[in-house]
């Protein structure tokens, strides 16, 4: 798998770490009354609790920062852009410019072949 596809792969992770860690939270902490204005909120189940509430976070949290360390060393091993944005504007100019090469060569070998020009259309695979 390319470095590219790791990193998807981490952000979706990450996300679903919070996801699942922030649900949880919200799902297991105790009620609390927002302003006196409100009424006592209702207690929780005591079924439906888990042992220790406190404990929770713990874990949770850590998972999250496992993921987010390892997302920092796959960005830490994408290579270094040489040279900025003029110099892989070049490199995609120079990289375009042997593609057309590419296609007109093609283009001879099909006329040569006695092919019709409407195969090399649905062949082609450059964009317009």
């Amino acid at each position: 798998m390319d470095i590219i596809s790791q990193l998807q792969e981490q952000v979706n992770t990450i996300a679903a770490l919070a996801f699942n860690t922030f649900g949880t939270l919200q799902r297991d902490a105790p009620p609390v009354r927002l302003s006196p204005n409100y009424p006592e909120p209702p207690p929780n189940n005591a079924e439906d609790a888990p042992a220790n509430i406190s404990e929770q976070p713990k874990p949770l949290s850590a998972a999250l920062v496992k993921a987010a360390k390892q997302f920092d060393a796959l960005v830490t091993a994408l290579p270094l852009s040489e040279g900025g944005e003029e110099a892989q504007l070049k490199r995609i100019a120079e990289l375009q410019a042997e593609n057309d090469a590419v296609g007109q060569e093609l283009q001879r070998q099909l006329e040569a072949a006695g092919l019709s020009p409407a195969f090399h259309t649905i062949i082609s695979f450059r964009s317009v």
